[in-house]
């Protein structure tokens, strides 16, 4: 019997969307279907896959004004930001671009004696489970090479974001892309693990928690199934002392509040140079009280709610967890009357904070930074890579070749300098320590969803 899974809006509390999930029999006639697909796909000329992809997601586009009211159902985002198209677009095109160079045989010897080339293979059936909080730019970020690369796909997006799925098939389907070569699917938590225990996929990407990154690396044990994981963030932002001042909280900032804080590259900690910390904590602290919580269809909305209700409850917890321990809040709640004790969540800034605090070690995914003055350099330093996680570490400095040697120092994916939370697809997007493993976009991204294929060729000679 299938499991029914819905979709409860942040906006008003109500069931948005509800399907139900597929059966193991079910879901393995889908997987069968894409498996039986896949060469006739991968025979195709490349510029034919590209122009299809890209045709896909013209098709996206098309449907912009309806996505963009449908994500802030789904997960609470203002729409005057107007969804993820600019973002869907550039890697869209990015990988498009760079496919053919990248996918190219590397020709060792082409002579009258020898052939030897080593040529990138697709590896088959590619499976991406796609988080909530950036729903069509992290699937995106699979999706294209995969496809370009000659794959199929399936695709299974979160619970919060279910007719995001939806509307990626639609839209890739109306540009030419055959139904069995990209599959939507819900699927229970038990039906996606016994069909990666089977060996269905051929590679696995997720991005979500830790705890669901384990649960994949639990089912694909000993099946030698490849597995992309992005998983969870503490991203740190250090302020040094030559820093441009009012550009460092006013991206920080941002980096930490928008979408509600919850971006997976979002700034959840800050460390300023002790010489700039009350006045950039002055500054942060009138930036964030000019934000205004509420309703995201309202246009003078900056800030929606958190995409479920539960999530609010963590970042609550560690805040007045926080707070117990000796951290104080700079930011009143009453300024923020839309916080209802339920998805909406009034933003926060915490000092007198430590490393002992959970809402400086733990993943808070929510409207709320803590910051903490440093030394310098070497301080700096020390606290960013005192975290389980490492995706991106920003530096807010005027001295590029200091923020190079810093840089080589900190344990993450990616070094920012005078930005954040951002996403470059010429640059490999990956992670280290519990953040994960793998990489996408870049032309790395397409090494995680093809094989190398050796062919040494001896010709006859006469």
């Amino acid at each position: 019997m299938s499991k029914t899974i819905q979709c409860i809006s942040p906006v008003d509390g109500r069931v948005y969307a509800e399907r139900p999930s597929l059966n193991q029999v079910d879901a393995e006639a889908m997987v069968a279907r894409a498996r039986a697909a896949q060469p006739a796909w991968a025979a195709r000329p490349i510029a034919e896959r590209i122009a299809l992809v890209k045709a896909g997601v013209a098709r996206l586009n098309e449907m912009k004004d309806v996505l963009v009211e449908e994500l802030a159902w789904q997960m609470g985002r203002p729409t005057r930001y107007g969804g993820e198209f600019g973002g869907v677009n550039d890697r869209t095109n990015y990988m498009s671009e760079i496919a053919e160079a990248t996918l190219a045989p590397m020709v060792v010897e082409a002579s009258d004696a020898f052939e030897r080339r080593i040529e990138r293979t697709p590896l088959g059936v590619v499976f991406v489970l796609a988080p909530w909080n950036y729903p069509y730019l992290t699937a995106i970020n699979t999706i294209v090479p995969a496809l370009i690369a000659g794959n199929t796909l399936v695709l299974k997006h979160a619970s919060q974001t279910l007719v995001v799925g939806e509307r990626l098939a639609e839209a890739f389907h109306a540009g030419g892309v055959p139904e069995d070569v990209f599959q939507n699917v819900v699927l229970s938590h038990e039906v996606t693990e016994k069909l990666i225990a089977d060996r269905a996929f051929n590679f696995v990407n997720f991005t979500g928690s830790v705890a669901g990154g384990a649960a994949m690396e639990r089912a694909a044990a000993g099946t030698f199934t490849p597995l992309g994981l992005e998983l969870g963030g503490k991203d740190p932002g250090y302020v040094r002392a030559d820093a441009d001042l009012d550009a460092a909280v006013d991206s920080l900032m941002d980096g930490a509040m928008f979408n509600a804080g919850q971006c997976c590259c979002g700034i959840e900690r800050i460390y300023v140079h002790e010489s700039l910390y009350d006045a950039f904590v002055e500054k942060a602290v009138a930036w964030v009280k000019a934000l205004k919580l509420g309703n995201p269809f309202d246009a003078a909305t900056t800030i929606g709610p958190m995409a479920n209700k539960r999530f609010a409850a963590v970042v609550r917890e560690q805040v007045a967890e926080a707070i117990a321990e000796g951290a104080t809040p700079l930011i009143d709640p009453a300024l923020f009357p839309e916080d209802d004790g339920g998805a909406y969540l009034a933003p926060q800034i915490l000092v007198n904070v430590n490393h002992e605090m959970r809402v400086m070690r733990e993943e808070s995914f929510g409207p709320v930074v803590g910051i903490m003055p440093v030394s310098g350099d070497d301080e700096a330093i020390a606290v960013m890579n005192d975290s389980p996680y490492g995706l991106t570490a920003s530096i807010w400095t005027r001295d590029a070749e200091a923020a190079g040697m810093l840089g080589q120092q900190l344990e993450t994916g990616t070094v920012f300098m005078n930005r954040c939370d951002y996403l470059d697809p010429a640059l490999c997007w990956t992670g280290c320590k519990d953040t994960g493993r793998g990489g996408s976009l870049s032309p790395l991204g397409y090494m995680a969803v093809t094989r190398p294929k050796s062919f040494h060729l001896k010709k006859v000679q006469k």
